[in-house]
């Protein structure tokens, strides 16, 4: 008599499915970038989308195009970034909320399952927890929040889909004892979208700002030395004689030999930065006769250039949401 109360196994047995070791020399090498180093990638961007949410904003970054290192590879390991935020508020607090005479600002990000080739989980882990907190302190610098008190806004950004370091196949690449050096340039390259998508929903909602407030990254990338004494400034850093060079945008999946990055979000208007974040050495890799300090304000300057020209993408597609919904609100009046 068989057992109900357990759950028995097939009645003939199975095999585990067993797969083709890969291929020396056919693994994917990842790819070669073919940008100049001053030339960020395309950028799509979209405000309006969400009806309910009081602004919304979809941001897509183009895949990497480059060609690939080897002739032959496996897959596709293209990385590409996809971003939509909503914005919710302002709103007020409730009357069990302490009195606050600024506007409260509330930042979530949150990866979707399918975002990264590793499946993500339904709970934020902690690198999602740092990028929220490093949006909220560049958001805040553009908000007049004296003008809503006891009030709040929430700011949700869901990453569709994420940059992948190379060499990684986990988005967030900061798995300990990954041999890559550009381990957590994704992260980075997604916070500057961040930074971008939120200010543009922050806009489309018709909250006061001071400035549009963009993101931008530049990161060094070792060459092998030439043997060619180096005589070129820092500001020359493209030069074949020197031993790094500086890139404005990195792809994560173009890149496995980067020194230092830097992401910052700017203000263009007031010339003010109101977050960095800098990862890695720079030290003497642009310029050996050149002090630390000096090597962080060449990085610094390449991620200001990077930011001001994702403000022009932001800018026009300001414009652009500002004009239809102008002519919607046209069309109204007419037809009352």
């Amino acid at each position: 008599m068989a057992d109900r109360r357990r759950v028995n196994g097939p009645a003939s047995g199975t095999t585990p499915p067993v797969y083709a070791q890969p291929i020396t020399g056919l693994q994917n090498p990842g790819r070669l970038r073919t940008r100049a180093p001053n030339q960020i990638r395309k950028i799509f961007l979209k405000t309006g989308l969400t009806p309910s949410a009081s602004g919304s904003a979809y941001l897509e970054l183009e895949p990497s195009s480059g060609t690939t290192s080897g002739s032959e590879y496996l897959s596709n390991r293209s990385s590409s970034l996809k971003l939509t935020c909503t914005v919710h508020g302002p709103r007020p607090l409730p009357r069990s909320a302490p009195f606050t005479p600024q506007l409260l600002l509330s930042t979530h990000i949150k990866f979707a399952p399918f975002a990264s080739r590793q499946r993500r989980g339904y709970v934020r882990d902690s690198s999602e927890r740092d990028l929220a907190v490093h949006l909220e302190t560049a958001l805040r610098g553009m908000l007049i929040t004296e003008r809503w008190p006891k009030s709040g806004v929430d700011v949700i950004i869901t990453i569709l889909e994420g940059e992948v370091d190379c060499g990684n196949d986990n988005t967030g690449a900061l798995n300990i004892g990954e041999p890559s050096q550009s381990k957590g340039l994704a992260m980075m390259s997604i916070l500057s979208g961040c930074i971008t998508v939120a200010s543009a929903a922050i806009v489309d909602a018709g909250i006061d700002c001071v400035d549009f407030v963009t993101g931008g990254v530049a990161a060094t990338v070792r060459q092998p030395a030439t043997g060619k004494k180096k005589t070129t400034p820092i500001a020359d850093s493209g030069e074949p004689e020197a031993t790094a060079r500086m890139l404005m945008d990195p792809c994560p999946a173009e890149h496995t030999n980067l020194g230092g990055a830097c992401v910052l979000s700017y203000l263009q208007s007031r010339d003010e930065v109101t977050e960095i974040w800098v990862k890695g050495d720079t030290f003497g890799e642009i310029d050996r006769d050149a002090s630390d300090h000096a090597a962080i304000d060449a990085l610094m300057d390449r991620a200001v250039d990077a930011a001001v020209a994702a403000r022009l993408v932001l800018v026009e597609a300001v414009k652009e949401s500002t004009e239809i919904k102008l002519q919607k609100r046209s069309l109204e009046s007419q037809l009352r």
